[in-house]
C-alpha cells in the first residue's frame, strides 16, 4: 500500500448519515440493518459529530430480555437524539491528505474512524478496517516470507 497516496483512494464514499435531531430509534435501525460501525452526524453537509456502534451500545447499557427494561429502552430510543450521544471534536482529513495521515491518527488510538472533507463538506470516511483491508488485499510475493519463516 502506498501510504503517500491520497486518502480519497481508500475512503468509503457512499455514507449513511444522520442529522443531529435524529431519534436514536433510527440510529438503532441503521446499525441493525447495515454492517457499519460508524455513522457521521451532519448538518447541511457539514460534519458535527460521529456515532460509533460502541457509543450506541454504551448508551443502551446492554440488552435485556425483561419486558419492563425493554419498555424503558424503547422509550429512551424515542426520546434521545443523535446529538445526545455523538462524539464531537473529531479528527478530520482533507480528501487530498495522504493515507499516512490517517494511520498517524489511528496510532494515537483515540479515533477508529476519520471523516474526510472537501472544504467543509463531508465526502467520505476512513476507518481502521479500511486500512487493514487495503493491506490484506495487497498481492503477496512468496519471497516476502523467507525472512519470517523458521530455517
Amino acid at each position: 500500500m502506498n501510504i503517500l497516496a491520497p486518502i480519497s483512494s481508500i475512503m468509503t464514499k457512499n455514507l449513511i448519515t444522520v442529522n443531529p435531531e435524529e431519534k436514536l430509534v433510527a440510529i438503532k435501525d441503521i446499525f441493525d440493518k447495515h454492517a457499519i460501525h460508524h455513522i457521521p452526524v451532519v448538518k447541511f453537509k457539514n460534519i458535527v459529530g460521529m456515532i460509533s456502534k460502541s457509543d450506541f451500545l454504551h448508551f443502551m447499557r446492554g440488552y435485556s430480555q425483561n419486558a419492563e427494561d425493554q419498555f424503558v429502552d424503547s422509550a429512551r430510543l424515542r426520546t434521545f437524539k443523535a446529538e445526545d450521544i455523538m462524539t464531537r471534536g473529531l479528527a478530520k482529513l482533507d480528501h487530498r491528505d495522504p493515507i499516512r495521515s490517517a494511520i498517524d491518527i489511528f496510532k494515537i488510538n483515540r479515533f477508529h474512524a476519520v471523516p474526510i472533507l472537501d472544504g467543509e463538506e463531508l465526502v467520505g470516511i476512513v476507518t481502521t478496517y479500511d486500512i487493514i483491508k487495503k493491506i490484506a488485499d495487497e498481492p503477496v510475493n512468496p519471497g516476502d516470507y523467507q525472512s519470517v519463516l523458521p530455517s
